[in-house]
């Protein structure tokens, strides 16, 4: 079932499963503010019994970042350019900074799991969007870069914590500065990616990982990314006090005696 057609992006249901298409093959993809709105109508229409979520990218690459329009004086036909952003105050470009970040922001909450499978590049915008979910399936050609320092800019779309998580400070801050591209060997080492597997094998290998995170229990799942998502801001015995929260939450659901 097709639900959202728009703008650059596709959103497809089936079953407990939901597929989101960045559809700008023309372009790798590129990202435009419009783009960014699409993704997150995308997050406000799937339906309750969506479990995961599958992010891709037609063509030959998930996605090659911004797109340059943005950066001329003129920028999008209808949008205000930088240039006009940079004009405004110090609360309406915090706004309009957030209102991007809404298409980035919603990939990890608890009740779904995300997967990015990544193929060829996955550059700025596209490298956060990739690390915007839980999961990343990568082809053996990708490509990740973070190149908005290189412009003068920094990563303003949710990047930076997911990628230091992932990767370190040290790793992050030189990928991020140097702007250098991330190879699938050295994304599989370090985390980035969950899974590399040849590009002919992408859709497939995405497809095995879904079935597998449907197998156990939704509530499950639920509670347990929760309790994962959690751990890093709570002390070990907070860690553990949520646990047993949970736990309990687990076992009177399973006795049939939950709210």
């Amino acid at each position: 079932m097709t639900l959202l057609d728009k703008d650059g992006v596709r959103l497809v249901a089936d079953g407990a499963v939901a597929t989101v298409t960045l559809d700008r093959p023309a372009k790798r993809n590129a990202q435009t503010f419009a783009m960014w709105r699409a993704l997150a109508e995308a997050g406000r229409l799937l339906p309750g019994e969506i479990r995961v979520v599958v992010l891709r990218g037609e063509g030959q690459s998930f996605s090659a970042g911004l797109d340059r329009q943005a950066f001329t004086p003129e920028g999008f036909d209808g949008e205000p350019s930088f240039i006009d952003l940079a004009r405004g105050s110090d609360a309406e470009v915090d706004t309009a900074i957030a209102g991007y970040q809404e298409a980035f922001t919603w990939w990890r909450r608890n009740d779904v799991v995300s997967i990015a499978a990544v193929q060829g590049h996955a550059v700025g915008a596209g490298f956060q969007l990739a690390l915007a979910c839980d999961l990343r399936v990568c082809a053996d050609d990708v490509q990740f870069a973070m190149r908005e320092t290189s412009l003068g800019l920094v990563p303003d779309l949710t990047g930076t914590h997911p990628l230091v998580s992932l990767v370190g400070y040290a790793r992050a801050l030189e990928i991020c500065a140097t702007g250098r591209f991330v190879r699938a060997e050295e994304a599989e080492r370090t985390g980035l990616a969950n899974l590399v597997v040849p590009a002919a094998e992408l859709e497939a290998a995405t497809a095995d990982l879904a079935a597998a995170l449907l197998a156990a229990p939704r509530d499950a799942v639920i509670e347990t990314k929760s309790l994962l998502r959690g751990a890093g801001d709570r002390t070990y015995d907070e860690q553990r006090a949520a646990e047993r929260a949970a736990q309990t939450r687990r076992l009177r659901d399973l006795a049939g005696i939950g709210d």
